[in-house]
């Protein structure tokens, strides 16, 4: 599974700001950001991030999943950290 195509399912299922797929093998890496999980505990946002990718994981096209969710506030004081220039 390409990283391109995690994105292209979260794009469609959730209403994301933006969102940053990495990997290969199985092994992937998740940036989203949104407004959706203002109020949300880490736990739920990183529920709401499986959700649509369940079929891939019970699959195995997804083996690990690494989930780092923001609202966009919490992105604009994180991205500098996260994000490589």
């Amino acid at each position: 599974m390409q990283p391109s195509e995690i994105e292209s399912i979260l794009r469609s299922a959730l209403a994301l700001d933006e969102v940053h797929v990495s990997g290969e093998g199985g092994h992937y890496q998740v940036i989203a950001v949104a407004s959706l999980f203002d109020g949300m505990s880490r736990v739920k946002k990183q529920q709401v991030i499986y959700a649509p990718l369940m079929e891939q994981i019970a699959s195995n096209a997804i083996h690990a999943l690494s989930i780092k969710a923001f609202t966009p506030a919490e992105w604009q004081r994180n991205k500098k950290l996260i994000m490589p220039s």
